[in-house]
């Protein structure tokens, strides 16, 4: 199976979306975040689309768009995936160029993961992404959507990676990009965008 064919292939949700919309706020399957991307002085717009979300096994993944970057390609989607910090992942990355050292310059930008800084590999306690309200996320780009054949952009990089958190309480996403060749602590801020109504299903 391709990285691609979870996102795509994702099951429909347990919960009702408005169940979700009360329990999980923004990461459920659908939900769509808008924002902004900050490297030096320039701003870039995003969006964020979850397809599929699997918090018990410490996944989920979507398209983000950010439009503004290259002139070649106005408007850049790609396909991602996450490893969500709990059961499965800790803070410790281990690959796409990233040592502890570099986890921890990242990890420490958000204030709440002071209390995880002394145990960044939570050899003393997990954390349940189901009931905290900080959760924590890398998420990596894996290829441009539709042609996934392209590996490079003069002007963008997707070889890197997000580092991300989510607060529950605010349905709001903060994240620093990483790539050893970019520019440090790149910014994505962004927003949950309520759902006005409901997706309604077909049953044979």
């Amino acid at each position: 199976r391709t990285s691609g064919e979870r996102g795509l292939e994702g099951e429909m949700p347990s919960l009702s979306t408005e169940a979700n919309e009360g329990t999980l706020r923004g990461l459920f399957p659908g939900s769509r975040f808008e924002g902004t991307q900050r490297s030096g002085r320039s701003s870039y717009d995003v969006v964020v689309e979850l397809q599929d979300v699997d918090l018990d096994n410490s996944f989920l993944c979507g398209y983000l768009k950010i439009s503004g970057l290259t002139e070649e390609y106005p408007v850049l989607t790609t396909y991602f995936e996450a490893e969500i910090v709990g059961q499965h992942h800790n803070f410790v990355t281990d690959k796409w160029d990233a040592d502890e050292h570099t986890d921890w310059e990242h990890w420490s930008k958000f204030t709440s993961f002071a209390k995880y800084q002394d145990d960044m590999r939570l050899t003393r306690e997990k954390i349940n992404p189901l009931t905290a309200d900080n959760v924590y996320m890398r998420w990596k780009e894996h290829f441009l959507v539709p042609d996934h054949q392209i590996v490079s952009i003069a002007g963008a990089s997707f070889a890197g990676f997000y580092y991300i958190r989510y607060e529950r309480s605010t349905a709001a996403i903060l994240g620093f990009y990483y790539h050893q060749s970019s520019e440090m602590f790149q910014s994505l801020r962004l927003t949950h965008v309520p759902q006005k109504s409901f997706p309604s299903f077909e049953f044979r």
